[in-house]
């Protein structure tokens, strides 16, 4: 299956490119990749988020920030679910190369595309790729590639049977430990985030249907950690959303059983960011929305679709 994919990574000079703010999924997926083939740069346009500075730190790994395209034979993007997420560095061409597990997106309609968004991260596709190369996985790759798991399962809150026996085999295969895995995705929150966390609290309101609430906080920064506080403090649904001059950002979570009912929150900021010129996608139980426009209107819109949806749960149970 990656026969193709194997075959331009064993020559020539490679480029991986990652999403903005990249997380340790996508981080991971690129320097497991990076470890096993020669030759190979990793840029993240838009820097790397905290857990991943620390996990690039300990692997000694230093990504870019931008590359000159033309200097390379290939170029590679993973756990990208769209080029807008690679900021100046997008500009697909067909002989680009795409890895990804988010919903399908046919924004990289043109690009050699694979994706599998039965996966829970990206880094289970790399996992199979690596395997299928027939290379040795050492344990920085490992680790590299659990703590990509780890986090895009919401540290196994939302993993799956295959996911879970992914983790296993990569484990044994590479000698990591579990502690070592912890150690850099299981981060205590600095001063900044608490005080971010508090803040969203203070700013939220929330709706109830039924049983379930809805939640909507307005912040200015680490918005996904003030998504999670909301969630913890008894939201089933949450949104938190940050305004940046004509910009803003905005970042979703929900509880497992909300996505066993058959929520989709990437599903449903794609069409939101569709309908509003903007960006967004992401997984089932985590997604994010980027653009322009007022963020507490593009809120209100995601907590009015959640609602609809939650009131077709009471119709149903």
């Amino acid at each position: 299956m990656f026969e193709a994919i194997i075959a331009r990574l064993m020559q020539g000079r490679k480029l991986i490119l990652i999403h903005g703010n990249a997380d340790p999924d996508a981080f991971g997926s690129a320097f497991a990749l990076r470890s096993t083939f020669t030759d190979v740069d990793i840029c993240a346009p838009q820097g790397l988020d905290r857990v991943a500075k620390v996990i690039s730190k300990k692997l000694s790994c230093e990504t870019l920030e931008r590359a000159d395209l033309s200097a390379y034979d290939t170029v590679l993007v993973v756990d990208t679910s769209s080029p807008e997420q690679l900021g100046e560095m997008n500009r697909p061409g067909p002989d680009w190369i795409i890895i990804d597990h988010h919903a399908r997106s046919d924004k990289w309609a043109g690009c050699q595309y694979f994706c599998d968004d039965t996966k829970r991260s990206c880094s289970e596709i790399i996992f199979e790729l690596l395997k299928e190369s027939g290379a040795p996985i050492g344990k920085s790759t490992g680790l590299a590639l659990l703590c990509g798991m780890t986090t895009d399962s919401g540290h196994f809150r939302y993993a799956n049977p295959a996911l879970l026996h992914s983790f296993a085999e990569l484990m044994s295969m590479s000698g990591a430990e579990m502690d070592e895995i912890y150690t850099m995705t299981d981060l205590e929150p600095d001063i900044s985030e608490r005080i971010a966390v508090l803040k969203g609290g203070q700013r939220l309101r929330f709706e109830r249907v039924g049983e379930r609430i809805v939640a909507v906080s307005l912040g200015s920064s680490f918005e996904s950690s003030v998504c999670k506080s909301l969630l913890s403090m008894g939201a089933d649904v949450a949104f938190v959303v940050s305004q940046r001059d004509e910009t803003f950002r905005l970042s979703a979570r929900a509880r497992a059983e909300m996505v066993r009912a058959g929520l989709h929150l990437g599903k449903m900021l794609e069409d939101v960011g569709k309908e509003t010129m903007n960006e967004g996608g992401g997984h089932p139980g985590a997604a994010g929305l980027t653009g322009n426009g007022d963020a507490e209107a593009i809120a209100n819109i995601c907590m009015s679709r959640t609602m609809a949806f939650l009131r077709t749960l009471n119709g149903r149970y």
